[in-house]
């Protein structure tokens, strides 16, 4: 029972932590201000991190690397964490080291669906019920390029876009896939 309750735990401050990065890197990837509310928590509890990484660590296509490598890496430290307290046993250092960090990077492609998923949600939501809320601009803004190819698909019917619906059901069976391919690297870890 306390390894579940430290397991819990522990998923949902290494979970928070890469949301966190993930929304630092998603804002900055469509170049969305922080000089708002959740911009500037964003900033506050990861400052102390991405700004000296940046000096080692350079962006890449214009897309923020020293918010990803970090959220990643905690998606590593956390399947380690989590196959130690589960009780796998591992296997060889070349097999592990490849396997957390696939298994690391699936974690990271799953945060990131649910980033996706959280924003086209409450985009969603707020064009029905407040679509002039302070903060609806911006989650529009952080939601539209994952919409726009849908909507160029997708048509509307009797005004109401139908296109977060279908990328909800994609970003859904993403997550299927992602649950699956989480497997295939334990093989790697125990060495078998």
């Amino acid at each position: 029972m306390l390894a579940t309750i430290l397991f819990l735990l522990l998923n949902f401050v290494f979970g928070a932590f890469t949301l966190l990065l993930l929304v630092r890197f998603f804002m900055q990837w469509q170049r969305v201000p922080f000089h708002n509310q959740m911009g500037h928590f964003v900033l506050a509890t990861t400052d102390w991190l991405v700004r000296p990484l940046r000096r080692v660590v350079p962006g890449l296509w214009g897309l923020d690397m020293a918010s990803l490598l970090p959220a990643w890496l905690a998606q590593v430290a956390f399947v380690a964490i989590e196959l130690v307290l589960r009780g796998v046993p591992f296997g060889g250092a070349g097999g592990v080291a490849l396997g957390l960090a696939g298994m690391g990077l699936v974690g990271l492609a799953r945060m990131a669906v649910y980033v996706i998923f959280a924003l086209v949600l409450v985009s969603a939501v707020l064009s029905w019920v407040s679509p002039h809320a302070p903060a609806a601009p911006m989650i529009r803004r952080l939601a539209e390029p994952f919409l726009r190819p849908f909507r160029r698909i997708v048509p509307t019917i009797a005004n109401v876009d139908l296109s977060p619906l279908v990328l909800l059901l994609l970003l859904q069976i993403v997550l299927v896939v992602l649950a699956g391919l989480r497997g295939n690297f334990l093989p790697l870890i125990v060495g078998g």
